[in-house]
């Protein structure tokens, strides 16, 4: 089983998960950020990800620290589950359509950090109402922080656009899902490969 768990305590934030990248698309993560929840939940679900755990962070100053830290950590989690990548197919991609928005991901898993993302929002923050009736939201501008901290720590590179889209929700959303796929499609086994490593030069 391809498993990796991980803790990150810093001033800022506190962060233990664990991540299954053989699972069934279950997400038992919780965070005091509502919508966070609901990217991580489609994530899991579109990519067969299974992801528990705990997430907490400076809330009082805003949601920066707590959701780039939150991309950084399972980013890691991916890259300490695959190892050295041997039979993986290494990168994957998908078209993923979700009412009036269509979002492409492209992702390869070559040891190389890097991030294209052109989300096309608003960056203005999505209002919500928490589970005690008390005003929520969610930064929009943050949503690159997460998979610049991502790509960060699974050394991977990924192309994130929106190709058309009015609701930031749906591009957000359908980007998620978008990710989460390519991500699938990359970490999956080629069983044609045959254990070997996917890269000419011998090592990730």
């Amino acid at each position: 089983m391809r498993i990796a768990k991980l803790e990150r305590n810093t001033n800022e934030t506190q962060i233990n998960i664990e991540l299954n990248l053989d699972g069934k698309g279950l997400c038992t993560i919780e965070s005091p950020v509502g919508f966070l929840n609901h990217l991580l939940a489609s994530f899991c679900k579109h990519g067969l990800f299974d992801l528990s755990g705990k997430i907490e962070g400076d809330l009082d100053v805003d949601q920066h620290h707590l959701i780039e830290d939150t991309g950084i950590v399972l980013g890691q989690a991916f890259a300490k589950a695959l190892g050295n990548c041997a039979g993986i197919f290494r990168s994957g991609s998908c078209l993923y359509p979700m009412d009036e928005t269509l979002a492409r991901a492209a992702v390869d898993f070559g040891g190389r950090s890097f991030l294209v993302c052109e989300p096309d929002l608003t960056n203005i923050p999505l209002v919500s109402i928490n589970q005690k009736g008390l005003s929520s939201s969610f930064q929009t501008d943050c949503f690159e922080d997460f998979w610049l901290g991502f790509v960060g720590g699974a050394k991977c590179n990924l192309h994130l656009d929106t190709l058309r889209g009015r609701s930031d929700h749906h591009k957000m959303e359908a980007l998620f899902k978008a990710a989460s796929r390519a991500i699938r499609e990359a970490v999956s086994i080629d069983e044609r490969r045959g254990g070997d490593i996917p890269s000419t030069k011998g090592l990730i």
